[in-house]
C-alpha cells in the first residue's frame, strides 16, 4: 500500500506552494516553505533558493538552515555553484558528486565548503516558467549514490510550482513595477535577519531556534512573517515570543 502519510503531505506541499493569491503574500516566507517541503519529501539533508534581479543579479532568498544559507551566500560571493550556473544556464545540474575532480574544477572553493559541510552532492533544478528564468534551488545531500531519477522530477516539480505561483502573483498586481516588488523583498529579508538575531539574544537560544519561533508564531497568528520581525525590532510584539519565560 502506498505511504498516505507521505501522499498527504506531498499533496499539501502543492496546494500551498500554489496559494499565492492572498493579499498579504510574503516571497521571503514562501520560498522558505518550498525549501522546507524539499527535505521532507525529497532524500536531501537541505535546500536553498537563489533569486535573480531583473539585472541578472544573482541574491540568497531561502534555506532550509542557517549554515546552507551562509554557504549560499558564500558561492553568490566567490561568484560559482551549482545554483549560479542553473541560472544563468536555465537547465537542471542533475546530480553533481562533490568528491570529484569535475567539482573541484567546476567550483574550487563551493565543492571544497560543502564537503567540509558533509554535503556529499549537489542538485540545482531552475525556478523556470517558458523562457523566463526568476532564479534557482539547490539540493544537497549528505547520502552515496544519485539521487533517483523520480526524486528528481519530484524536485523540479516543486520548483516549477513554485516558479508559478510567485510569476502569478506578479501578475495580479502588476501595476507594481517587479524592481520594486523584487527590492521590496530583499528589505523584507534584510528585517528577517535583523529580528531573527535580536530575538535569538533575547531568548538565549540559536538564530536558527530563533527563526523557527518566529514562523511558528507568524502562522499561529495569521501575520506576515516580515510584520513579525519589525515588531520584535521595535518591541512591540507578543510578551509569549519576547519573554523567555513563556
Amino acid at each position: 500500500m502506498p505511504d498516505r502519510s507521505r501522499d498527504d503531505r506531498l499533496a499539501a506541499a502543492f496546494v500551498e506552494l500554489s496559494d499565492t493569491l492572498v493579499r498579504d503574500f510574503d516571497v521571503i516566507s514562501f520560498l522558505h516553505t518550498l525549501t522546507e517541503h524539499c527535505v521532507g519529501l525529497l532524500e536531501v539533508r537541505a535546500a536553498g533558493v537563489l533569486l535573480a534581479t531583473p539585472q541578472g543579479q544573482v541574491v540568497d532568498a531561502a534555506a532550509s538552515d542557517e549554515l546552507t544559507r551562509q554557504l549560499e551566500m558564500d558561492s553568490i560571493e566567490w561568484d560559482e555553484g551549482p545554483c549560479r550556473d542553473c541560472y544563468h544556464s536555465g537547465v537542471q545540474i542533475p546530480d553533481m558528486p562533490l568528491d570529484t575532480e569535475a567539482a573541484r574544477t567546476r567550483w574550487p572553493r563551493f565543492a571544497p565548503r560543502a564537503l567540509e559541510m558533509g554535503f556529499t552532492s549537489v542538485v540545482a533544478a531552475p525556478l523556470r516558467m517558458h523562457e523566463q528564468v526568476i532564479g534557482a534551488l539547490n539540493l544537497f545531500r549528505d547520502q552515496t549514490g544519485p539521487l533517483a531519477p523520480s526524486q528528481l522530477r519530484l524536485g523540479q516539480a516543486l520548483a516549477d510550482t513554485a516558479t508559478i505561483g510567485i510569476l502569478q502573483q506578479r501578475a495580479v498586481t502588476e501595476q507594481m513595477n517587479i524592481t520594486v516588488q523584487l527590492q521590496a523583498a530583499l528589505d523584507s529579508r534584510v528585517i528577517v535577519e535583523q529580528a531573527k538575531g535580536s530575538l535569538s539574544q533575547r531568548r538565549r537560544v540559536s538564530v536558527e531556534e530563533a527563526f523557527t519561533l518566529m514562523r511558528v508564531h507568524a502562522r499561529d497568528h495569521q501575520v506576515r512573517l516580515t510584520d513579525i520581525a519589525r515588531q520584535i525590532l521595535d518591541g512591540t510584539a507578543d510578551a509569549s515570543l519576547l519573554d523567555p519565560g513563556h
